[in-house]
């Protein structure tokens, strides 16, 4: 069994910052990619940031220059560093994991952008 725990989300103004962090624990086989997603309010959920077992990171255009996705030393650890951030940016944060044949998904983490 693997678990997916987030933590970090909050409220924050325009222009702020979060740190997002998330765990895995359980019999977990060697990681492919850890991913962050994220899902607003009547839309589909959307592939944020990736960081592959290689160390290469991938971002979607909207979080480009603003967010920073990395792992920790310990490989089970992801976290996505938020900064300059916009109402744009209001969902509900999931962090995932992909091995070769499995994936898991976090309860997700609720991050609210306004004034």
């Amino acid at each position: 069994q693997v678990q997916l725990v987030e933590s970090g989300g909050g409220s924050v103004q325009p222009g702020g910052s979060l740190r997002l962090s998330c765990v895995a624990s359980g019999n977990l086989n060697t990681i492919y990619a850890m991913n962050w997603f994220r899902q607003a309010p009547g839309k589909q959920r959307e592939l944020v940031a990736t960081i592959t077992h290689t160390g290469r990171t991938n971002y979607t255009d909207s979080v480009k220059g603003r967010f920073t996705i990395s792992r920790g030393n310990a490989k089970n650890w992801v976290y996505l560093q938020m900064n300059s951030l916009k109402p744009e940016d209001t969902a509900v944060y999931y962090c995932n994991i992909e091995e070769w044949t499995r994936m898991f998904w976090g309860p997700g983490t609720q991050v609210t952008v306004s004034s």
